[in-house]
């Protein structure tokens, strides 16, 4: 059953096409500046920063408010 969000800007939005945005308008240098996770910073890829993310609330937590500070 979906609920409409109005007011939730990830809304729809899985957590790979926030990734991705973010690396495609960050790179993989400048995201590790703006947050310091490893898996952006030594030998990065979607696939490996997605298995940590879906592991780690606080660092998904911080992607996501990134998103939302950069895009909204």
């Amino acid at each position: 059953m979906h609920q409409e969000q109005p007011n939730n800007p990830l809304h729809g939005l899985s957590l790979e096409k926030i990734l991705t945005r973010l690396v495609e308008h960050y790179g993989w240098a400048a995201l590790y500046e703006q947050i310091q996770i490893n898996c952006f910073d030594n030998d990065p890829s979607i696939k490996s920063s997605l298995k940590f993310l879906r592991r780690t609330q606080w660092a998904r937590d911080k992607v996501e408010r990134l998103y939302i500070n950069t895009f909204t």
